[in-house]
């Protein structure tokens, strides 16, 4: 154990922190709910601890040698320093929130248990200084958080949960394969070293890095909710409680996106190929998640959708920063800054969809409409960060989405002096321009659904409630609006230090010339996107996506076809049917392939040997043929002998009053060896067993028993569950054979 413990006592203090809680838990809600609190407060403490290092001595790094066999490898750059405090400072919010919300929940104690457990780990990821650390941390972040979405037990949590543990357990897997594959190819799997060490080998073992980073964006995009693994999310948050979904969407997809960057900036730095994929995911990511926000009329999936598309934003942002080279400094800082925009924007629009929710317990938006009329407060919250996502003048979103904006312009600028045809990247900054415009209208329909609309039959109840939340709940969210604030309103003084704070990880270095955010030519990106923005929601969304019900009132329409689920039409056939067909065939030609080698050799050689033997000894084998020959004379005249015994008895002392009929049950193994065990029953019930015979056939038991085995045979073939648990617990048994090796 070397290094700076803090770094230590960043990670491990809220596994320590977790068991504690649940203790007390079993005594005492009241006295946990604090405890819990303490120890967010505290982590945040300890990350300002450690942030106080790193601004008096630089770079921080922790090593614990041996432990899981590699060691456990932290180290804190400005990048990581800015991600642990803001990870710490939202569980801070959500665990002050979390005691008005879980206030009429049951199984706390087990959700805060394991909301601490992921705590723990997540900071394990942001301060990983090597691949394989950031694997361990990262695979119990992904089953530690697994809890969260199957909180309330409903049908729905329980199937969003499955979609999670799945796209989880497969992406874990697909990451530990290419990690095996870049740890073979490079040689260490130090990110400060990952760089020189691919290019050493770059010519010789190319392909094979490509497919390293291929099975890790695999790994690390499940996570952050790229498509087309994006399904988790908009199944995962409307089931979660909602401080929960606030930490998904706000921190754990950020964990994804931290893989992603340091496979880009590390493996394939200034690569074009690698950055033209990444852009192609971003963009499909981008445009397809606010796409489904708008046709969305639930307000947490609306806000899942949400946080797909600012995700696809990130990742266009991470592509550009990889075509433009050394001179990607605005691609740099607007993905750094839009990550720490979006998650501190998620953290209030998911805490105020919880403030809805803890009071109606509905999120439909035809049921919750109206609900915020009249209360200023939380419409001044909500609409802070619904600006700010839609890229506001005056709002820190507006800051980040110019910057990407503007890296997109300076690369089709680029494209254009080196005589290179530009159109398709026009085209990548149309439909960036498009979905911003897009998030503008879902993020109106939202606010003027919750906050200015009435609803038709509890308005009067909806307005009588003055008491929507406590003043501790007021806090978690006033606080990170007003940074939001803060942060729109001096983007020079805060936003443009904060980017030069963290750029370095990404290997960044300032603009040659600061950034005009309120000129004219950065205000015609957001003008545009709000012209957009108003033509979507009043020409789409006002008169395609609502309609009258029944009562002849005004209600938003469901109307995203069914088809178009990925999840139900694709992923689930292919892994629950086709999946398992296929790896059944392989296995089974892989099985009559090796049987059938195995008998040819085995009687090869056999027949080799007995012919040899044979051959030389003549009267060997013909003795052998005359003792076979008696020997089968010998078992036939046995046979013959029983059977006879056997019908003498039931002719006479057995025999039976009624006629009896023979129905051929089971396979041929149950008939042929219960019928051997009934003769033997029959001779024991004449002698030994005179007065407790056997009376039950031992056909039929076999058969029944084969039955039983078919029917469990075949529950566990198609049970996607069971397979997926199986590779958990194997996972697990191999997680605890190299903590304990």
């Amino acid at each position: 154990m070397s290094g700076n413990v803090v770094l230590f006592h960043t990670v491990w203090f809220p596994f320590v922190a977790a068991f504690v809680s649940y203790l007390t838990g079993r005594r005492s809600k009241a006295a946990r709910d604090r405890v819990v609190q303490l120890a967010v407060a505290a982590e945040f403490g300890l990350m300002l601890a450690a942030a106080a290092t790193y601004f008096r001595g630089g770079e921080q790094e922790f090593l614990l040698a041996g432990f899981c066999g590699q060691g456990i490898y932290l180290k804190m750059d400005g990048f990581c320093m800015l991600y642990g405090t803001i990870a710490t400072f939202m569980w801070l919010g959500t665990g002050v929130f979390s005691r008005e919300y879980f206030g009429h929940y049951r199984n706390r104690n087990r959700y805060h248990f394991f909301y601490l457990l992921t705590l723990g780990a997540t900071m394990g990821v942001f301060l990983s200084g090597d691949l394989y650390t950031t694997f361990v941390f990262f695979e119990v972040m992904s089953l530690a958080s697994y809890v969260w979405v199957v909180h309330d037990e409903t049908e729905k949590a329980m199937k969003a949960g499955e979609i999670y543990l799945a796209i989880a357990v497969i992406g874990g897997l697909v990451m530990l394969m290419g990690l095996l594959l870049l740890y073979d190819a490079a040689g260490t799997l130090r990110m400060s070293e990952l760089h020189g060490a691919v290019a050493a080998v770059w010519l010789e073992k190319r392909m094979q890095i490509y497919a390293a980073g291929g099975c890790l964006l695999f790994g690390f995009g499940a996570k952050a909710g790229m498509f087309p693994l994006h399904v988790w999310l908009p199944k995962a948050h409307p089931v979660a409680p909602a401080p929960a979904s606030a930490l998904l969407s706000g921190i754990l997809t950020k964990t994804g996106v931290f893989g992603i960057l340091i496979v880009c900036a590390e493996v394939f730095r200034y690569d074009e190929t690698w950055g033209l994929l990444i852009l192609g995911f971003g963009v499909v990511t981008m445009f397809g998640g606010a796409l489904l926000a708008v046709f969305s009329v639930d307000l947490k999936r609306t806000l899942a959708c949400s946080s797909m598309s600012q995700i696809g934003f990130i990742l266009v942002g991470t592509g550009m920063m990889e075509l433009l080279g050394e001179g990607n400094a605005l691609a740099v800082r607007g993905t750094i800054l839009h990550m720490v925009n979006h998650s501190t924007i998620k953290l209030i629009l998911f805490m105020a969809a919880g403030v809805v929710y803890m009071n109606l317990h509905k999120l439909n938006l035809n049921e919750v409409r109206g609900f915020g009329r009249k209360k200023p407060l939380l419409a001044g919250i909500f609409l802070t960060g619904a600006l700010s996502i839609g890229g506001v003048l005056g709002f820190s979103g507006y800051v980040s989405k110019t910057l990407l904006h503007e890296s997109i312009v300076e690369y089709a600028e680029e494209l254009a002096e080196l005589g290179r045809s530009a159109l398709w990247v026009r085209g990548v900054e149309w439909v960036f321009l498009l979905t911003g415009g897009m998030t503008v209208a879902y993020m109106t329909k939202l606010f003027v659904a919750v906050f200015l609309e009435k609803n038709p039959e509890r308005q009067a109840e909806y307005d009588a409630k003055k008491r929507y939340m406590n003043r501790e709940s007021a806090l978690a969210l006033l606080v990170p609006a007003a940074l939001l604030l803060i942060l729109g309103f001096f983007p020079y003084l805060t936003m443009n230090r904060i980017a030069d704070l963290a750029q370095g990880f990404l290997h960044g270095v300032s603009p040659e010339h600061a950034v005009h955010y309120f000129s004219w030519t950065n205000l015609q990106g957001a003008l545009i996107s709000l012209t957009i923005g108003a033509i979507v929601y009043f020409g789409i969304i006002r008169r395609f996506l609502m309609g009258r019900n029944e009562s002849g009132e005004t209600c938003y329409k469901d109307l995203w076809p069914a088809w178009l689920d990925l999840e139900e039409r694709v992923y689930r056939p292919v892994f629950q049917k086709g999946a398992v067909s296929v790896c059944g065939f392989v296995c089974g030609l892989v099985d009559r392939l090796t049987l059938t080698k195995t008998l040819l050799r085995c009687a090869t050689n056999l027949g080799s040997i007995a012919c040899g033997i044979l051959d030389r000894l003549y009267l060997v084998k013909a003795f052998l043929r005359g003792l076979m020959g008696f020997t089968a004379l010998l078992s036939r005249a046995c046979d013959y002998l029983v059977d006879y015994v056997l019908v003498f008895f039931r002719r006479t002392t057995h025999r039976s009053t009624t006629e009896r009929h023979v129905y051929l049950i089971g396979s041929r193994f149950s008939r042929v060896a219960g019928t051997l065990l009934d003769r033997v029953a029959a001779v024991l019930n004449c002698t030994i067993l005179r007065r407790r015979p056997i009376r039950s056939s031992f056909v039929v038991r076999f058969a029944e028993w084969e039955e039983v085995m078919h029917k469990t045979n075949r529950m566990i073939s198609v049970s996607l569950s069971f397979g997926l648990m199986l590779a958990i617990i194997g996972l697990g048994l191999t997680l605890v054979y190299l903590l304990w090796w």
